[in-house]
């Protein structure tokens, strides 16, 4: 069996891919290497696979019908696991056309090869900003989510949507995982985690808005594999599931972690929040324990560490 993943050259795809030939799998990787963070950090991940037969890279695009049709016929794909798009809230504020025709037209572009090659089972990734703040909490997925507070959000959802027609009008097997603030060792160096600990290593100031008064919901990168995992093995028809910890801490509190961990002590800078954040995110996962058997193992303080431990080991000082 041979799964596509799309942006498998990313933090959570290539860990994904690891996972899969862990269990003697064939992947294919679909990745456009996107330069909204280094793509030399990309490469680094796929290079781990250049001596295994059982990966294949493609470097190209998932507007590119016609690539991935030749992706699909060449290598009979049975499965895919469509990870890529264009990713963070604050920068699509700017940028809604690129999200739209990215998120949303390159997704319907997977979705139309799933149709078209009848493949198993087709997980989509989404993202939990798709609440937005109107959401009651803990967010679960009977919520409208229909209020997105930036077109990163409001082009996932629409990606959403799409693919409920697509199961209501080709009986295709679509599972949406909305992610809920993904973070480990090798993690994309925009997010917070890496970014409040290299500021607080080198004694840099870390800007919390509202004086950290907001909360996530910090999701390991191992539990979320594990989802995906979970997702592409149990076709379902058509589902939208939580994939997070369901424990929201405060930033405040999540700088204290950090403090802990480098024992240093951070400069905090209050700033007034974007109107594009939410005040909170918080993850309802009882569908995702009781149809994927979704149980997150690892808990904010250990899964810092690791990363803490990984930073250390990356970037000796």
């Amino acid at each position: 069996m041979t799964t596509l993943v799309t942006g498998g050259a990313g933090f959570i795809g290539s860990r994904l891919v690891g996972a899969l030939r862990q269990r003697g799998e064939s992947v294919v990787i679909l990745d456009n290497f996107d330069p909204f963070y280094d793509p030399q950090l990309k490469r680094a991940n796929v290079a781990a696979f250049a001596a295994d037969p059982c990966v294949t890279v493609v470097e190209g695009d998932i507007r590119d019908k016609a690539q991935i049709d030749r992706l699909m016929t060449d290598h009979g794909i049975a499965r895919i696991a469509h990870l890529a798009g264009l990713a963070n809230v604050r920068a699509s504020v700017d940028a809604a056309a690129a999200y739209i025709e990215v998120n949303t037209g390159g997704s319907v572009n997977m979705l139309d090869a799933a149709r078209k090659y009848q493949v198993q089972q087709f997980v989509q990734a989404s993202t939990s900003s798709v609440y937005g703040d109107s959401s009651p909490v803990p967010f679960s997925e009977e919520a409208s989510a229909d209020q997105p507070l930036a077109p990163y959000p409001a082009s996932k959802r629409a990606a959403e949507l799409m693919g409920h027609a697509y199961h209501h009008l080709f009986g295709l097997n679509v599972t949406c995982l909305r992610f809920f603030n993904v973070y480990g060792p090798n993690g994309r160096p925009d997010m917070m985690p890496l970014k409040v600990l290299r500021a607080v290593r080198d004694g840099q100031p870390i800007t919390l808005f509202n004086g950290g008064a907001f909360k996530r919901d910090w999701t390991y990168i191992d539990d979320i594999v594990a989802g995906v995992l979970a997702a592409l093995d149990c076709p379902l028809g058509y589902q939208v599931i939580n994939l997070g910890c369901g424990a929201p801490l405060a930033m405040t509190e999540f700088v204290d972690v950090i403090e802990a961990l480098v024992g240093r002590e951070a400069i905090r800078v209050n700033v007034p929040a974007p109107a594009s954040d939410p005040p909170i995110t918080y993850c309802n996962n009882s569908r995702a324990r009781e149809r994927l058997g979704f149980i997150p193992k690892t808990d904010l303080r250990s899964g810092l560490a690791h990363t803490w431990d990984w930073l250390q080991a990356y970037e000796p000082r």
